[in-house]
Protein backbone atom coordinates (compact mmCIF):
# COMPACT_ATOMS: atom_id res chain seq x y z
CA UNK A 1 0.00 0.00 0.00
CA UNK A 2 1.29 3.47 -0.86
CA UNK A 3 2.06 5.76 2.08
CA UNK A 4 0.61 8.98 0.73
CA UNK A 5 0.26 10.52 4.22
CA UNK A 6 2.06 10.17 7.52
CA UNK A 7 -0.17 8.22 9.86
CA UNK A 8 0.52 10.41 12.89
CA UNK A 9 1.28 13.84 11.44
CA UNK A 10 -0.61 16.61 9.74
CA UNK A 11 0.25 17.58 6.17
CA UNK A 12 2.42 20.46 7.45
CA UNK A 13 4.53 18.10 9.52
CA UNK A 14 3.24 19.23 12.92
CA UNK A 15 2.47 16.60 15.53
CA UNK A 16 -1.13 15.56 16.04
CA UNK A 17 -2.55 15.30 19.55
CA UNK A 18 -2.19 11.51 19.35
CA UNK A 19 1.50 11.81 18.48
CA UNK A 20 2.09 14.27 21.32
CA UNK A 21 0.56 11.84 23.79
CA UNK A 22 2.36 8.83 22.37
CA UNK A 23 5.81 10.42 22.33
CA UNK A 24 5.25 12.17 25.65
CA UNK A 25 4.23 8.92 27.29
CA UNK A 26 7.26 7.06 25.95
CA UNK A 27 10.06 9.56 26.35
CA UNK A 28 8.74 12.66 28.06
CA UNK A 29 8.29 15.97 26.27
CA UNK A 30 11.66 17.24 27.46
CA UNK A 31 13.38 14.87 25.06
CA UNK A 32 11.17 15.57 22.06
CA UNK A 33 13.34 18.05 20.18
CA UNK A 34 15.53 17.68 18.17
CA UNK A 35 14.95 13.93 18.23
CA UNK A 36 12.18 11.70 19.49
CA UNK A 37 12.08 8.14 20.73
CA UNK A 38 12.14 5.78 17.78
CA UNK A 39 9.43 3.16 17.42
CA UNK A 40 12.12 0.48 17.23
CA UNK A 41 15.16 -0.07 19.39
CA UNK A 42 17.43 0.61 16.43
CA UNK A 43 19.34 3.91 16.78
CA UNK A 44 19.39 6.34 13.86
CA UNK A 45 23.08 5.64 13.30
CA UNK A 46 22.17 2.10 12.26
CA UNK A 47 20.13 3.30 9.28
CA UNK A 48 21.62 2.27 5.94
CA UNK A 49 23.69 5.11 4.55
CA UNK A 50 23.36 7.17 7.74
CA UNK A 51 25.99 9.89 7.95
CA UNK A 52 27.79 8.79 4.78
CA UNK A 53 27.37 12.18 3.07
CA UNK A 54 29.12 15.45 3.77
CA UNK A 55 26.85 17.11 1.20
CA UNK A 56 23.57 16.39 -0.58
CA UNK A 57 23.38 17.63 -4.17
CA UNK A 58 19.80 17.59 -5.42
CA UNK A 59 19.28 18.14 -9.15
CA UNK A 60 15.64 19.13 -9.57
CA UNK A 61 14.23 18.58 -13.07
CA UNK A 62 10.96 20.43 -12.65
CA UNK A 63 7.99 19.89 -14.93
CA UNK A 64 7.57 16.13 -14.90
CA UNK A 65 10.23 13.99 -16.59
CA UNK A 66 8.83 11.13 -18.67
CA UNK A 67 9.98 7.89 -17.07
CA UNK A 68 9.33 6.00 -20.33
CA UNK A 69 11.62 8.27 -22.34
CA UNK A 70 14.51 8.42 -19.83
CA UNK A 71 15.16 5.94 -16.99
CA UNK A 72 12.44 3.31 -17.46
CA UNK A 73 11.89 2.57 -21.16
CA UNK A 74 9.46 -0.16 -22.19
CA UNK A 75 10.71 -1.46 -25.56
CA UNK A 76 8.12 -4.27 -25.66
CA UNK A 77 5.12 -2.00 -25.06
CA UNK A 78 2.81 -0.90 -27.92
CA UNK A 79 3.99 2.04 -30.02
CA UNK A 80 1.50 4.45 -28.41
CA UNK A 81 3.12 3.64 -25.05
CA UNK A 82 6.82 3.15 -25.76
CA UNK A 83 7.10 6.23 -27.98
CA UNK A 84 9.65 7.13 -30.64
CA UNK A 85 12.91 6.50 -28.79
CA UNK A 86 14.91 3.28 -28.68
CA UNK A 87 16.15 1.78 -25.45
CA UNK A 88 19.90 1.16 -25.16
CA UNK A 89 21.95 -1.06 -22.89
CA UNK A 90 23.93 0.63 -20.14
CA UNK A 91 27.25 -0.49 -18.68
CA UNK A 92 25.21 -2.68 -16.31
CA UNK A 93 23.87 -5.73 -18.18
CA UNK A 94 20.09 -5.78 -18.36
CA UNK A 95 19.62 -2.11 -17.42
CA UNK A 96 18.13 0.01 -20.21
CA UNK A 97 17.80 3.77 -20.59
CA UNK A 98 16.83 6.09 -23.43
CA UNK A 99 19.03 6.18 -26.52
CA UNK A 100 19.46 9.93 -25.96
CA UNK A 101 21.36 9.39 -22.71
CA UNK A 102 24.47 7.57 -24.01
CA UNK A 103 27.01 9.27 -21.72
CA UNK A 104 24.96 8.63 -18.61
CA UNK A 105 24.36 5.05 -19.78
CA UNK A 106 28.11 4.40 -19.67
CA UNK A 107 28.15 5.43 -16.00
CA UNK A 108 25.34 3.11 -14.84
CA UNK A 109 27.64 1.30 -12.44
CA UNK A 110 28.02 4.58 -10.49
CA UNK A 111 24.32 5.21 -9.79
CA UNK A 112 21.11 3.47 -8.78
CA UNK A 113 17.70 3.96 -10.38
CA UNK A 114 14.51 4.02 -8.36
CA UNK A 115 11.70 3.02 -10.73
CA UNK A 116 8.80 2.88 -8.27
CA UNK A 117 8.41 6.44 -7.00
CA UNK A 118 4.72 7.19 -6.52
CA UNK A 119 2.26 9.70 -5.04
CA UNK A 120 -1.09 11.26 -5.95
CA UNK A 121 -0.43 15.00 -6.45
CA UNK A 122 -0.76 15.89 -10.13
CA UNK A 123 -0.26 19.66 -10.36
CA UNK A 124 3.11 21.36 -10.57
CA UNK A 125 2.92 23.85 -7.71
CA UNK A 126 1.88 21.47 -4.95
CA UNK A 127 3.86 18.54 -6.40
CA UNK A 128 7.05 20.65 -6.54
CA UNK A 129 6.35 21.62 -2.93
CA UNK A 130 6.14 17.92 -2.08
CA UNK A 131 9.40 17.20 -3.94
CA UNK A 132 11.31 20.08 -2.31
CA UNK A 133 10.00 19.71 1.26
CA UNK A 134 9.03 16.04 1.57
CA UNK A 135 5.58 17.11 2.80
CA UNK A 136 2.22 17.26 1.03
CA UNK A 137 0.73 20.71 0.57
CA UNK A 138 -2.60 21.43 2.26
CA UNK A 139 -3.99 22.26 -1.22
CA UNK A 140 -3.04 19.11 -3.03
CA UNK A 141 -3.05 19.10 -6.87
CA UNK A 142 -3.06 22.90 -7.11
CA UNK A 143 -0.73 25.81 -7.87
CA UNK A 144 -0.66 27.75 -4.57
CA UNK A 145 1.60 30.77 -3.99
CA UNK A 146 4.42 30.58 -1.45
CA UNK A 147 3.41 31.32 2.13
CA UNK A 148 5.19 32.06 5.40
CA UNK A 149 3.25 29.11 6.81
CA UNK A 150 4.74 26.66 4.32
CA UNK A 151 6.88 23.76 5.46
CA UNK A 152 10.56 24.74 5.02
CA UNK A 153 12.57 23.59 2.05
CA UNK A 154 15.17 20.91 2.79
CA UNK A 155 18.11 23.29 3.11
CA UNK A 156 16.26 25.44 5.64
CA UNK A 157 15.75 22.41 7.87
CA UNK A 158 19.41 21.49 7.52
CA UNK A 159 20.38 24.97 8.67
CA UNK A 160 18.00 24.69 11.62
CA UNK A 161 19.19 21.32 12.91
CA UNK A 162 22.75 21.08 11.51
CA UNK A 163 24.17 24.50 10.57
CA UNK A 164 27.64 24.53 9.07
CA UNK A 165 30.51 26.54 10.52
CA UNK A 166 32.51 26.32 7.29
CA UNK A 167 30.41 28.68 5.20
CA UNK A 168 27.97 31.58 5.71
CA UNK A 169 25.17 29.46 4.22
CA UNK A 170 24.20 25.88 4.98
CA UNK A 171 22.21 25.62 1.73
CA UNK A 172 22.32 27.13 -1.75
CA UNK A 173 19.76 26.97 -4.58
CA UNK A 174 21.42 27.37 -7.98
CA UNK A 175 19.60 28.47 -11.16
CA UNK A 176 16.54 29.28 -9.11
CA UNK A 177 13.89 29.96 -8.32
CA UNK A 178 11.91 27.49 -10.42
CA UNK A 179 8.73 28.93 -11.93
CA UNK A 180 5.64 26.71 -11.68
CA UNK A 181 4.63 27.73 -14.31
CA UNK A 182 4.88 31.56 -14.34
CA UNK A 183 5.74 32.51 -10.76
CA UNK A 184 8.10 30.98 -8.17
CA UNK A 185 6.30 28.06 -6.58
CA UNK A 186 6.12 27.10 -2.90
CA UNK A 187 8.62 24.80 -1.23
CA UNK A 188 11.74 26.79 -2.09
CA UNK A 189 11.90 29.09 0.95
CA UNK A 190 12.33 29.13 4.71
CA UNK A 191 8.56 29.00 5.19
CA UNK A 192 7.56 28.85 8.84
CA UNK A 193 11.22 29.06 9.93
CA UNK A 194 11.56 32.56 8.50
CA UNK A 195 13.90 34.24 6.05
CA UNK A 196 16.93 33.74 8.25
CA UNK A 197 16.86 30.06 7.33
CA UNK A 198 16.36 30.44 3.59
CA UNK A 199 18.97 29.06 1.21
CA UNK A 200 21.06 31.49 -0.78
CA UNK A 201 19.33 31.67 -4.18
CA UNK A 202 21.48 32.23 -7.27
CA UNK A 203 19.99 32.64 -10.73
CA UNK A 204 21.68 32.25 -14.10
CA UNK A 205 25.38 31.58 -13.46
CA UNK A 206 26.27 30.96 -17.10
CA UNK A 207 26.78 34.70 -17.67
CA UNK A 208 28.65 35.45 -14.43
CA UNK A 209 32.27 36.45 -14.88
CA UNK A 210 33.43 37.02 -11.31
CA UNK A 211 31.21 35.06 -8.94
CA UNK A 212 28.39 36.67 -7.02
CA UNK A 213 27.42 40.14 -8.31
CA UNK A 214 27.52 42.79 -5.59
CA UNK A 215 29.77 40.78 -3.26
CA UNK A 216 33.10 41.70 -4.82
CA UNK A 217 35.07 44.19 -2.69
CA UNK A 218 35.26 47.65 -4.27
CA UNK A 219 38.85 48.68 -5.00
CA UNK A 220 38.13 52.18 -3.58
CA UNK A 221 36.91 50.74 -0.26
CA UNK A 222 39.90 49.97 2.00
CA UNK A 223 39.50 47.49 4.80
CA UNK A 224 39.54 50.25 7.46
CA UNK A 225 36.44 51.85 5.93
CA UNK A 226 34.73 48.48 5.68
CA UNK A 227 35.46 47.91 9.36
CA UNK A 228 34.09 51.36 10.22
CA UNK A 229 30.85 50.56 8.45
CA UNK A 230 30.61 47.30 10.30
CA UNK A 231 31.21 49.06 13.62
CA UNK A 232 28.38 51.46 12.86
CA UNK A 233 26.09 48.56 12.08
CA UNK A 234 27.14 46.88 15.34
CA UNK A 235 26.31 50.04 17.28
CA UNK A 236 22.84 49.97 15.82
CA UNK A 237 22.53 46.28 16.58
CA UNK A 238 23.31 47.00 20.23
CA UNK A 239 19.83 48.46 20.41
CA UNK A 240 18.30 45.09 19.64
CA UNK A 241 16.83 44.82 23.13
CA UNK A 242 13.93 46.85 21.85
CA UNK A 243 13.67 44.64 18.77
CA UNK A 244 13.29 41.25 20.37
CA UNK A 245 9.74 40.88 19.12
CA UNK A 246 10.44 42.23 15.62
CA UNK A 247 11.13 39.16 13.48
CA UNK A 248 11.75 41.16 10.31
CA UNK A 249 14.55 43.23 11.84
CA UNK A 250 16.20 40.19 13.38
CA UNK A 251 16.13 38.35 10.05
CA UNK A 252 17.61 41.38 8.30
CA UNK A 253 20.43 41.48 10.84
CA UNK A 254 21.18 37.83 10.09
CA UNK A 255 21.35 38.58 6.35
CA UNK A 256 23.78 41.46 6.99
CA UNK A 257 26.10 39.14 8.92
CA UNK A 258 26.13 36.66 6.06
CA UNK A 259 26.97 39.40 3.55
CA UNK A 260 29.90 40.61 5.68
CA UNK A 261 31.26 37.09 5.91
CA UNK A 262 31.37 36.97 2.12
CA UNK A 263 33.08 40.34 1.90
CA UNK A 264 35.73 39.46 4.46
CA UNK A 265 36.52 35.92 3.30
CA UNK A 266 37.92 35.52 -0.24
CA UNK A 267 37.60 31.72 0.01
CA UNK A 268 33.82 32.06 0.26
CA UNK A 269 33.59 34.40 -2.71
CA UNK A 270 35.92 32.28 -4.82
CA UNK A 271 33.65 29.25 -4.46
CA UNK A 272 31.16 31.06 -6.73
CA UNK A 273 33.71 32.21 -9.31
CA UNK A 274 33.45 29.93 -12.35
CA UNK A 275 36.25 31.80 -14.11
CA UNK A 276 38.63 29.89 -11.84
CA UNK A 277 37.71 26.71 -13.71
CA UNK A 278 39.72 25.67 -16.79
CA UNK A 279 37.86 26.41 -20.00
CA UNK A 280 37.79 22.74 -20.99
CA UNK A 281 36.03 21.89 -17.73
CA UNK A 282 33.40 24.56 -18.33
CA UNK A 283 32.86 23.24 -21.85
CA UNK A 284 32.56 19.66 -20.56
CA UNK A 285 29.59 20.65 -18.38
CA UNK A 286 27.96 22.55 -21.25
CA UNK A 287 27.76 26.31 -21.87
CA UNK A 288 24.06 26.52 -20.95
CA UNK A 289 22.42 27.52 -17.65
CA UNK A 290 21.90 23.97 -16.42
CA UNK A 291 25.43 22.85 -17.24
CA UNK A 292 27.11 25.78 -15.54
CA UNK A 293 24.76 25.39 -12.57
CA UNK A 294 25.97 21.81 -12.16
CA UNK A 295 29.58 22.99 -12.33
CA UNK A 296 28.94 25.59 -9.64
CA UNK A 297 27.28 22.89 -7.54
CA UNK A 298 30.47 20.85 -7.68
CA UNK A 299 32.45 23.86 -6.48
CA UNK A 300 30.00 24.34 -3.60
CA UNK A 301 30.44 20.70 -2.62
CA UNK A 302 34.18 21.34 -2.50
CA UNK A 303 33.53 24.39 -0.31
CA UNK A 304 31.76 22.18 2.22
CA UNK A 305 28.15 23.37 1.83
CA UNK A 306 25.89 20.62 3.22
CA UNK A 307 22.89 21.14 0.90
CA UNK A 308 22.91 22.25 -2.73
CA UNK A 309 19.82 22.20 -4.94
CA UNK A 310 20.30 22.77 -8.67
CA UNK A 311 17.10 23.84 -10.41
CA UNK A 312 18.16 22.16 -13.64
CA UNK A 313 15.54 24.14 -15.56
CA UNK A 314 14.25 27.38 -14.05
CA UNK A 315 10.92 27.13 -15.95
CA UNK A 316 8.79 24.03 -16.16
CA UNK A 317 7.38 24.93 -19.60
CA UNK A 318 9.30 27.92 -20.87
CA UNK A 319 9.21 26.67 -24.45
CA UNK A 320 5.62 27.92 -24.68
CA UNK A 321 6.88 31.46 -24.08
CA UNK A 322 10.31 31.35 -25.77
CA UNK A 323 10.31 28.45 -28.25
CA UNK A 324 13.73 29.38 -29.63
CA UNK A 325 15.48 29.86 -26.27
CA UNK A 326 16.89 26.48 -25.28
CA UNK A 327 17.62 27.58 -21.72
CA UNK A 328 13.90 28.20 -21.24
CA UNK A 329 12.85 24.63 -22.04
CA UNK A 330 11.26 22.59 -19.26
CA UNK A 331 10.03 19.03 -18.80
CA UNK A 332 6.28 19.78 -18.88
CA UNK A 333 5.82 18.20 -22.30
CA UNK A 334 2.07 17.98 -22.82
CA UNK A 335 2.67 18.19 -26.58
CA UNK A 336 5.73 17.97 -28.86
CA UNK A 337 7.37 15.68 -26.33
CA UNK A 338 9.70 13.80 -28.68
CA UNK A 339 11.30 16.73 -30.56
CA UNK A 340 11.56 18.65 -27.26
CA UNK A 341 13.33 15.79 -25.50
CA UNK A 342 15.45 14.73 -28.47
CA UNK A 343 16.62 18.17 -29.59
CA UNK A 344 16.82 20.11 -26.34
CA UNK A 345 16.36 18.49 -22.95
CA UNK A 346 17.96 15.04 -23.11
CA UNK A 347 21.24 16.03 -24.84
CA UNK A 348 21.85 18.70 -22.20
CA UNK A 349 20.96 16.41 -19.32
CA UNK A 350 23.23 13.71 -20.73
CA UNK A 351 26.20 16.09 -20.98
CA UNK A 352 25.74 17.89 -17.66
CA UNK A 353 24.83 14.93 -15.45
CA UNK A 354 27.59 12.71 -16.81
CA UNK A 355 30.13 15.52 -16.39
CA UNK A 356 29.04 16.07 -12.81
CA UNK A 357 29.24 12.39 -11.82
CA UNK A 358 32.63 11.92 -13.50
CA UNK A 359 34.03 15.11 -12.02
CA UNK A 360 32.88 14.29 -8.50
CA UNK A 361 34.37 10.81 -8.76
CA UNK A 362 37.70 11.97 -10.19
CA UNK A 363 38.08 14.51 -7.38
CA UNK A 364 37.25 11.96 -4.69
CA UNK A 365 34.03 13.79 -3.79
CA UNK A 366 31.43 11.23 -4.87
CA UNK A 367 32.14 8.93 -1.94
CA UNK A 368 30.75 11.49 0.50
CA UNK A 369 28.29 13.39 -1.72
CA UNK A 370 24.78 12.06 -2.23
CA UNK A 371 23.59 13.08 -5.71
CA UNK A 372 19.85 12.81 -6.41
CA UNK A 373 18.29 13.67 -9.79
CA UNK A 374 14.50 13.90 -9.69
CA UNK A 375 11.39 15.80 -10.73
CA UNK A 376 8.01 16.19 -9.08
CA UNK A 377 6.28 13.39 -11.05
CA UNK A 378 6.38 11.56 -14.37
CA UNK A 379 4.32 11.48 -17.58
CA UNK A 380 1.36 9.46 -18.73
CA UNK A 381 2.05 6.12 -20.44
CA UNK A 382 -0.26 6.87 -23.36
CA UNK A 383 0.83 9.39 -26.00
CA UNK A 384 -1.83 11.83 -27.19
CA UNK A 385 -2.27 15.38 -28.49
CA UNK A 386 -3.58 17.47 -25.61
CA UNK A 387 -5.93 20.38 -26.45
CA UNK A 388 -5.30 23.67 -24.71
CA UNK A 389 -1.51 23.40 -24.75
CA UNK A 390 1.05 24.72 -27.22
CA UNK A 391 2.41 22.33 -29.82
CA UNK A 392 1.12 20.38 -32.82
CA UNK A 393 2.58 16.95 -32.08
CA UNK A 394 1.50 14.49 -29.35
CA UNK A 395 2.89 14.46 -25.83
CA UNK A 396 2.21 12.96 -22.42
CA UNK A 397 0.06 14.25 -19.55
CA UNK A 398 1.04 14.60 -15.89
CA UNK A 399 1.43 11.25 -14.15
CA UNK A 400 2.35 10.80 -10.48
CA UNK A 401 1.45 7.14 -9.93
CA UNK A 402 4.91 6.00 -10.97
CA UNK A 403 8.12 7.74 -12.01
CA UNK A 404 11.88 7.38 -11.68
CA UNK A 405 14.72 8.93 -9.68
CA UNK A 406 18.50 8.59 -10.01
CA UNK A 407 20.76 8.44 -6.93
CA UNK A 408 24.55 8.15 -6.65
CA UNK A 409 27.38 8.52 -4.18
CA UNK A 410 27.73 8.46 -0.38
CA UNK A 411 27.39 4.70 -0.14
CA UNK A 412 24.64 4.20 -2.75
CA UNK A 413 25.32 0.91 -4.54
CA UNK A 414 25.85 1.66 -8.21
CA UNK A 415 24.22 -0.46 -10.88
CA UNK A 416 21.15 -1.18 -8.76
CA UNK A 417 17.49 -0.96 -9.72
CA UNK A 418 15.23 -0.26 -6.74
CA UNK A 419 11.57 -1.13 -7.26
CA UNK A 420 9.88 -1.71 -10.59
CA UNK A 421 7.00 -0.35 -12.61
CA UNK A 422 4.46 -2.43 -14.50
CA UNK A 423 4.72 -3.30 -18.20
CA UNK A 424 3.68 0.19 -19.36
CA UNK A 425 5.25 2.28 -16.56
CA UNK A 426 1.85 3.24 -15.18
CA UNK A 427 1.96 1.88 -11.61
CA UNK A 428 4.53 0.36 -9.25
CA UNK A 429 4.90 -3.38 -9.64
CA UNK A 430 7.01 -3.64 -6.49
CA UNK A 431 8.40 -1.53 -3.64
CA UNK A 432 6.33 1.67 -4.01
CA UNK A 433 8.21 4.65 -2.57
CA UNK A 434 7.12 8.22 -1.91
CA UNK A 435 8.90 11.60 -1.92
CA UNK A 436 8.65 11.39 1.88
CA UNK A 437 10.88 8.31 1.79
CA UNK A 438 13.35 10.07 -0.47
CA UNK A 439 13.44 13.04 1.92
CA UNK A 440 14.16 10.69 4.84
CA UNK A 441 16.96 9.11 2.82
CA UNK A 442 18.62 12.45 2.06
CA UNK A 443 18.45 13.64 5.67
CA UNK A 444 19.77 10.30 6.93
CA UNK A 445 22.68 10.51 4.49
CA UNK A 446 23.75 13.75 6.20
CA UNK A 447 23.52 12.09 9.60
CA UNK A 448 20.24 13.80 10.50
CA UNK A 449 17.72 11.45 12.10
CA UNK A 450 14.67 11.60 9.78
CA UNK A 451 12.48 10.66 12.74
CA UNK A 452 13.67 13.68 14.70
CA UNK A 453 12.04 17.09 14.99
CA UNK A 454 12.88 20.76 14.69
CA UNK A 455 11.30 23.80 16.33
CA UNK A 456 9.86 26.88 14.67
CA UNK A 457 10.50 30.35 16.20
CA UNK A 458 7.57 29.78 18.56
CA UNK A 459 9.18 26.53 19.82
CA UNK A 460 6.53 24.34 18.21
CA UNK A 461 7.87 20.93 17.11
CA UNK A 462 7.68 19.69 13.52
CA UNK A 463 8.66 16.31 12.17
CA UNK A 464 11.82 16.43 10.03
CA UNK A 465 10.43 13.75 7.74
CA UNK A 466 7.33 11.61 7.44
CA UNK A 467 9.05 8.87 5.42
CA UNK A 468 11.47 6.03 5.92
CA UNK A 469 15.01 5.96 4.55
CA UNK A 470 15.31 3.75 1.46
CA UNK A 471 17.43 0.86 2.66
CA UNK A 472 17.54 -0.86 -0.73
CA UNK A 473 19.75 1.91 -2.14
CA UNK A 474 22.56 0.71 0.08
CA UNK A 475 22.15 -2.97 0.95
CA UNK A 476 20.72 -6.20 -0.42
Amino acid sequence: MLRFLCDERRSNGMLTRREWLRVGGVAGLSGLVPGRARSSSQPASRLAGFGRARSVLLIFTGGGVSQLDTWDPKPDAPQEIRGEFRAIQTSVPGTLVSEHLPRVARLADRYALIRSMSHDDVDHGSACYLALTGQFHARRSSNPPPSSNDFPTYGAIVKRVRPTDQFPYSAVHVNGPVLTPREPGPGQCGGLLGRGYEPLVIGDVSALHHGLPGLQPRPDLPSIRLQARRSLLQAINDQRQAWQGDRLLLERNHLYRQAYEFLETPRHRHAFDLTREPEQVRRRYGPHRSGQACLLARRLVEAGIPWITVMWNHMIRGQDVTPTGEDEFGWDTHNDIFPTLRDHLLPRLDVSLSALLEDLEQRGLLKDTLVVCMGEFGRSPRIALEPGFAGRLPGRKHWARVYSVLAAGAGVRGGRIVGASDSIAAFPRSSPLSPCDLAATMFAALGIDPEGHFQDPAARPYAISSGRAIRDLYVG
